[in-house]
């Protein structure tokens, strides 16, 4: 028998979306492990709510198939995940109280001491009606819904979308603190790469509605090396994802080879610089401008 633990929390194969004649998922493949806080990236329109609403059970997927805990999915969301979705879909004549209450009679486990401990930490009145909170607000009125369900798979559509600064802090507090309490893993898309980089320890990338990048960031970031150097010199070993050149100096993008290359200097990799330097390689590839890559192994 498999040990629960090892079972990740979410695989999928071969996973595509279709919508009419347009596919907005399309063979993706990817594992994320028990426990990793994930960031969703990729432009508009890269396919991330199409991705978290098959994993909520919201879609069915068109081809393939992605399995929660080992399960596969379903028709509504799974019993051990929360889904958070950016629109924030609250009934505005509702009071917080009567929110609480409707959670509790419509989920299978809740716990009403673990969303109101989401809502005493962001100060919010329980008799405060949802129409009148701000969007800071609403963000954590939603989270404590979540969370109330003491999911194990928390799905976060932008949910720093809208916030002022110090609002998106107490956000990332707040859920930082739930998966060092509980080992809960979080699937979060987001914009906000420079946010993301200090709570997240894996990466998948979309674009396109594929996967073109995925795995643990910290291997992500060894594996790839930003190389400057004169326009002339030889190209390093590795794959080049992308080049930039001027009359005399060009920087690449580089996965695998060497760690060091004569004629170039290394420069600092970010997760921020690593992700705007895939999807710009994609955006010139749209154009014509760099010939397709063979897709990164997940």
């Amino acid at each position: 028998m498999t040990n629960d633990n090892q079972v990740p929390a979410l695989h999928a194969e071969g996973l595509g979306m279709l919508f009419g004649r347009t596919w907005a998922l399309r063979d993706c493949a990817f594992t994320l492990p028990r426990g990793r806080v994930a960031a969703l990236v990729g432009p508009n329109g890269a396919g991330k709510t199409t991705l978290l609403g098959v994993a909520a059970g919201l879609s069915t997927p068109s081809t393939g198939r992605l399995t929660v805990f080992g399960e596969p999915g379903r028709a509504r969301i799974h019993p051990r995940a929360a889904f958070v979705s950016q629109r924030l879909p609250l009934y505005e004549q509702f009071t917080v109280r009567e929110m609480l209450r409707m959670a509790e009679a419509t989920n299978e486990r809740w716990s009403d001491e673990q969303a109101r401990r989401v809502l005493d930490a962001g100060r919010i009145s329980l008799t405060a009606k949802a129409r009148t909170l701000s969007g800071g607000e609403r963000t954590q009125l939603c989270l404590a819904l979540a969370l109330g369900r003491e999911p194990d798979l928390l799905l976060l559509d932008e949910p720093l979308a809208g916030l002022d600064p110090l609002a998106r802090e107490d956000v990332l507090r707040l859920l930082m603190g739930e998966v060092a309490k509980r080992e809960m893993t979080i699937l979060m898309s987001s914009h906000l790469i420079s946010d993301l980089h200090e709570i997240c320890d894996y990466l998948l990338l979309l674009d396109g509605g594929q996967v073109r990048l995925a795995g643990d960031v910290e291997d992500l970031l060894t594996e790839h090396r930003v190389l400057i150097g004169p326009a002339e010199s030889p190209v390093p070993a590795g794959e080049v994802v992308l080049a930039s050149r001027t009359a005399r100096q060009a920087t690449l993008l580089v996965r695998g080879g060497e760690q060091s290359a004569s004629d170039w200097d290394v420069d600092q990799l970010t997760l921020q610089s690593l992700v705007v330097g895939y999807l710009r390689a994609s955006q010139q590839r749209r154009r014509g401008e760099l010939p397709d890559l063979v897709l990164p192994t997940p």
